[in-house]
């Protein structure tokens, strides 16, 4: 071996306890085969928690799933872990995991009915199926066609129910009642929209089994009018010429301006209820 190539071994020899000391310092050393050791397996439960809320809280929802996991396995039980199965389920719902949020907060309801965060964790599972289908609402909320399966969004509407159901006093009470507004208002519209569809293709009675489903089930809906304006044209389309007095007489009585007693409805596609979107959040 040459002088020059002993004195280049020897030279990266001697880098190696350097670069050991300034790996020290890093959160995650390697150990001699390579494998990392991150510190989810050596920090304290205390430690632990505060790293995965600081992640949270600063954003990175990645790294704090990453801690609560860990905390919770390496800590089956105590407060820390409680509460980390409640944060661990709102980092999985800020990544739009929301079948893990959705597990995790069944687990928690399961495991601590008592608890005195309970509410939020109804609460947080309600929103995580609201905002789960947000993209989709806003997708097919002028749509007129007849098949469109929402039961997540009725299954959303239900889990706010619930909450109120079990804890009318809840600090999210008041989101969750505007949350259920917007839901029940989307499912009246897409009844309304189905009626107007089988009303366009003629199959009258279809039609008028839609407006009195949607006028049974969401009273007072903002869609309201046009069931009632749906059942006076549909009646008068099968001759049906005392019903569909009735239900117009209705209509003037109570939504006199509506445009269908001016002609102009349902020939045009436009809805008289109009779907305000859902403002605010948590």
């Amino acid at each position: 071996m040459s002088f020059k190539s002993s004195a280049r071994t020897l030279s990266r020899l001697a880098l190696i306890p350097l670069l050991a000391l300034s790996l020290s310092g890093c959160q995650t050393v390697k150990g001699w085969f390579g494998k990392d050791e991150p510190e989810t397996e050596t920090l304290p439960v205390e430690a632990l928690y505060q790293e995965a809320r600081d992640s949270r809280d600063g954003g990175n929802y990645s790294r704090a799933e990453t801690y609560y996991t860990r905390l919770i396995g390496r800590f089956p039980f105590g407060p820390y872990t409680e509460q980390s199965q409640l944060d661990l389920a709102y980092a999985q719902y800020k990544q739009g995991k929301h079948e893990d949020a959705t597990s995790t907060l069944d687990r928690f309801i399961r495991t601590y009915p008592t608890h005195p965060a309970i509410d939020y964790a109804y609460y947080l599972r309600a929103l995580n199926g609201f905002d789960r289908d947000s993209f989709f609402l806003q997708r097919v909320a002028r749509a007129d066609m007849s098949s469109r399966d929402l039961s997540k969004v009725q299954a959303s509407f239900e889990s706010f129910a619930e909450l109120l159901r079990r804890y009318p006093a809840s600090r999210y009470a008041g989101d969750s009642r505007q949350r259920m507004v917007y839901l029940r208002n989307f499912l009246a519209r897409h009844e309304i929209n189905t009626g107007l569809y089988y009303y366009r293709r003629e199959a009258f009675v279809s039609s008028i089994n839609r407006a009195k489903y949607l006028l049974e089930t969401y009273p007072q809906s903002e869609f309201e009018a046009d069931a009632v304006a749906l059942l006076a044209a549909s009646y008068t389309e099968l001759g049906q010429d005392t019903l569909a007095a009735d239900s117009k007489r209705v209509l003037e009585m109570n939504y006199p301006q509506h445009p269908y007693l001016q002609g102009d409805w349902p020939k045009g596609n436009n809805l008289w209820g109009q779907l305000n979107p859902f403002g605010g959040g948590r």
